[in-house]
């Protein structure tokens, strides 16, 4: 926990809460121990939709499909929305649960390492939405950027580690000194960039929101 718990749940006290559908999806997925986009992580990506209304979105890393169909209810109505999932047992899950949703028409699935799956894509998109294998997001950069427009809003999830980011490699158990890495490198890398305004929040496990600077001349 980043931020001290009871603030949390006070916030999230306040929060209207989703559709009927989400919260059977959350419920479920909280039964059979399934990650999903944490409260508070859902009420801003609910505050980001409405402010960029995105025409199309990217999102890596599909899970059970509570993050896409939240994004599909809350983005626009014509928002069109494609996610990367390479975890074989949860695409029929995800799959049953964007019909539940009635959402399939506006959702495109794609299988498969999300390292070979961004090469073949074709840009621009309005909006990304990062939440698959912590340690692989400082691979996924190059095409990430690529495949981001002009404008466009990169948000990455579970960036802070539950507060481990901070600590020495040596205070980080051996099993996660590779991932603790590689997530210091991926928020250097974003903060660094010269094609990217970046910000580094306490909300949720950790997330950053980026933008990509449109200079004269950019194409996206």
């Amino acid at each position: 926990m980043i931020v001290d718990e009871r603030l949390v749940t006070y916030i999230n006290s306040l929060e209207t809460g989703n559709t009927a559908i989400l919260d059977r999806i959350e419920k479920e997925a909280t039964e059979t121990y399934v990650p999903i986009i944490r409260k508070e992580m859902q009420t801003f990506l609910k505050l980001l939709l409405a402010m960029k209304k995105p025409a199309r979105i990217l999102e890596v890393g599909t899970a059970v499909g509570f993050s896409a169909i939240l994004m599909a209810e809350y983005g626009p109505a014509d928002a069109r929305i494609t996610t990367i999932e390479n975890y074989e047992k949860r695409i029929p899950i995800a799959e049953e649960n964007f019909r539940r949703a009635g959402v399939s028409d506006r959702i495109t699935m794609i299988s498969g390492d999300a390292a070979e799956v961004l090469k073949t894509l074709q840009g621009p998109y309005d909006f990304i939405f990062m939440d698959a294998a912590k340690g692989q997001y400082i691979h996924f950069l190059p095409e990430i950027l690529r495949l981001l427009a002009a404008d466009g809003v990169l948000v990455s999830d579970n960036v802070l580690q539950d507060g481990d980011i901070i600590e020495s490699k040596f205070a980080v158990t051996r099993r996660n000194r590779t991932i603790h890495r590689r997530m210091r490198d991926y928020l250097y890398a974003l903060t660094h960039s010269g094609e990217l305004v970046t910000a580094v929040l306490p909300v949720g496990d950790g997330i950053t929101v980026s933008t990509k600077k449109n200079d004269t001349g950019s194409e996206g």
